[in-house]
């Protein structure tokens, strides 16, 4: 036997008159005037554009109100339309981008209680706002009423079609009050929904600087949804002030770093960064640069262990104060380089693991202690500059970079003592070398004339002269009998 239970329909099942409508689409009693629905286009006609409505009914809407300034059609069949509904009678459903043209106050009356957009121009600026021209009515908008931002040129306004929102209509239509913002407010918040959806970390994005800060600046991705590039994330390059890399304006490609949730009715905060959107030079430009190239570098900033030089936009090296120079004692960076400066550097080292890059001024006009041997001998003499008095000697420098020391316990032997008691820096004076110590870098000094007589004034001679010459030789030779007398 069959059970009869088999035939029934369960409860929860659809019947088959829903099931029919909604194959059929939705009834076009779902669609009420002021609804935005979006359509697709199906025909194109000579005055109407017939779009699918997703119900039993096609709608329509006028041509005219498709074609952009130069008269062009601005969609084909199969796009997507964003309309609103206007009017719906039997067997026709009319939409429309805005109410426009003619229609009487009625029409604005229907607007205003549906809060359908209307079209509007505007006519003149006037006392607190705009006067509009609205389906030959005259209504007023508010200057705050007329964007969303703040509006400091009003006149900018005056002349262009916009579309507005009927916020009050009194006393039949002799007070119209219209606005805009509330119409863009409804956008933004419709688009800034839609965004934040199918918001990702790690996604890039385009967007416009909208403000600029010192600190970074601020970035609106679409309308009513804004992120901030940190002063760090703006480049590879160190930044000090945002201004210095962007301007309100800007369009940029960022990359979307964080989304934190804001307090209490408040939008979230969307980290955002400039330099990750692009290739990271310490992963491209680094693989150019090798330990013993001499290289172009911007000094960005001076500490008291060196300064830092940029070599390639975002790499960034550290001259150590002993790398500093050859030819003279630096005591602070900012004796020898300045914070914007373009100089010539040596890399000395490449550290990729760690970012690091170590570099070298010195070098680059090479270590005068290399030719030492070949320019001094011992018992040379030779003239210097006293670089600095100590309690236990002299330090005399005998070249850029190459200096060396008179011992106080030597200076007892000179021919006339008192001169180095009272020597001070700057001063010039003739020394002989007694020793060089090239791997410890040293010189050792001594009194260029002896109490003894060995060595004096007349010895002296310019290391690259080997001989003072035949006069200078029997000027030499009388001054030594003069003294053997």
């Amino acid at each position: 036997m069959v059970d009869d239970n088999e035939n029934e329909i369960p409860e929860d099942e659809p019947s088959f008159a829903e099931l029919l409508e909604a194959y059929e689409g939705r009834s076009e009693d779902s669609l009420q005037i002021g609804d935005k629905v979006s359509v697709r286009v199906i025909a194109i006609g000579k005055d109407a554009v017939f779009v699918d409505t997703g119900t039993k009914i096609d709608g329509s809407v006028e041509r005219s109100e498709l074609l952009d300034d130069d008269g062009h059609l601005t969609c084909e069949v199969g796009d997507t339309l964003d309309l609103f509904v206007v009017a719906r009678a039997e067997g026709e459903i009319r939409l429309s981008r805005a109410l426009s043209g003619f229609g009487g106050l009625q029409m604005l009356q229907e607007a205003h209680d549906s809060q359908i957009p209307v079209e509007g121009k505007v006519q003149a600026t006037c006392k607190g706002g705009f006067d509009v021209r609205i389906l030959q009515q005259r209504a007023f908008c508010p200057v705050s009423q007329i964007d969303i931002r703040y509006v400091e040129t009003p006149e900018d306004y005056v002349g262009q079609t916009l579309s507005f929102l009927v916020t009050q209509f009194e006393a039949r239509g002799r007070n119209i009050v219209v606005s805009r913002r509330r119409l863009l407010e409804k956008e933004r918040e419709a688009a800034r929904e839609a965004f934040m959806a199918e918001l990702k970390p790690d996604s890039l994005h385009e967007g416009r600087v909208v403000r600029v800060v010192p600190f970074g600046a601020f970035v609106e991705l679409v309308p009513g949804v804004e992120g901030l590039v940190h002063v760090s994330e703006l480049s590879w390059s160190r930044v000090e002030n945002a201004g210095d890399v962007v301007r309100e304006g800007d369009r940029l490609t960022v990359k979307l770093l964080e989304v934190k949730a804001g307090q209490a009715n408040q939008a979230p905060k969307l980290s955002l960064s400039l330099k990750q959107a692009g290739d990271n030079p310490w992963e491209t430009v680094i693989e150019r640069l090798k330990a013993g190239d001499v290289v172009s570098a911007k000094i960005t900033r001076c500490a008291p262990f060196g300064a830092f030089a940029e070599v390639a936009p975002g790499i960034e090296g550290l001259i150590h104060i002993s790398e500093l120079s050859f030819v003279q004692r630096v005591r602070k960076p900012e004796d020898l380089v300045t914070p914007g400066e373009t100089v010539s550097v040596m890399i000395k080292s490449v550290d990729r693991e760690h970012r690091k890059l170590s570099l070298s001024l010195r070098d680059v006009g090479g270590d005068p202690w290399q030719t030492l041997s070949t320019k001094y001998r011992a018992g040379q003499i030779v003239e210097g500059t006293v670089e600095k008095k100590a309690p236990f000697g002299l330090f005399v420098a005998i070249e850029p970079g190459v200096t060396g020391l008179l011992p106080k316990a030597r200076w007892h032997d000179a021919l006339e003592p008192g001169r180095l008691e009272n020597a001070k820096p700057g001063e010039r004076l003739a020394v002989a070398i007694e020793s060089i110590d090239l791997e410890q870098r040293r010189i050792s000094l001594g009194p260029s004339e002896r109490a003894d007589g060995g060595g004096n004034w007349q010895s002296f001679a310019p290391a690259e002269e080997k001989s003072m010459g035949s006069l200078a030789d029997k000027l030499q030779a009388a001054l030594n009998a003069k003294k053997e007398q």
